[in-house]
């Protein structure tokens, strides 16, 4: 029996496929969410680190701990939720700790364990940052969007970020690494 003509013969190799590439449309909605998300973290990097000389990251693990129950979280589970690596969240506690804002403790039903906790110099650090932050939020996104668009906003990033997120064993997720 011949081959059909898209199949690969003995020792040769297989074209793959043609890419899927972006329409105009697409290349440009793609093009303004990278500049509108690289444009938004510099803005809010420089507006912490002037406000309280940290970047948007270690805001945004202060705030996790500020949320959570007794202000302390397992690593695991900070590393998860700022959907990060371990490896940058250990050295980014590192930082913290080292300002005092944050401090490690073992965790007593686990050896491996560790929790991050707000300490009360961090917890005033976050208090005194905050209103500053969400106003270049605010300024930022919100101010330029209506009612309507916020929610669209809000839906899309929802999507995407669900779909980032495999709940299968074995998916490649930062705080897995």
């Amino acid at each position: 029996m011949k081959a059909p003509a898209s199949a690969p013969t003995p020792g040769s190799v297989a074209e793959p496929p043609e890419p899927r590439w972006l329409t105009d449309d697409e290349q440009l909605v793609w093009r303004s969410f990278i500049e509108g998300t690289t444009l938004l973290d510099d803005h809010l990097d420089r507006q912490l680190q002037r406000d309280a000389g940290m970047p948007h990251v270690y805001y945004g693990l202060l705030v996790k701990l500020a949320e959570a129950p007794r202000r302390r979280l397992r690593m695991t589970e900070l590393a998860m939720l700022a959907k990060i690596t371990r490896s940058r969240l250990s050295h980014a506690i590192a930082r913290l700790e080292k300002n005092g804002w944050v401090r490690r403790e073992d965790c007593p039903d686990d050896k491996r364990g560790q929790f991050a906790v707000l300490t009360d110099e961090g917890y005033e650090v976050l208090r005194r940052t905050a209103p500053g932050h969400v106003e270049a939020v605010r300024q930022a996104v919100f101010d330029r969007l209506t009612p309507e668009q916020q929610k669209s906003l809000g839906e899309i990033m929802r999507i995407i970020a669900e779909g980032l997120q495999p709940a299968e064993a074995g998916a490649d997720l930062p705080w897995l690494r």
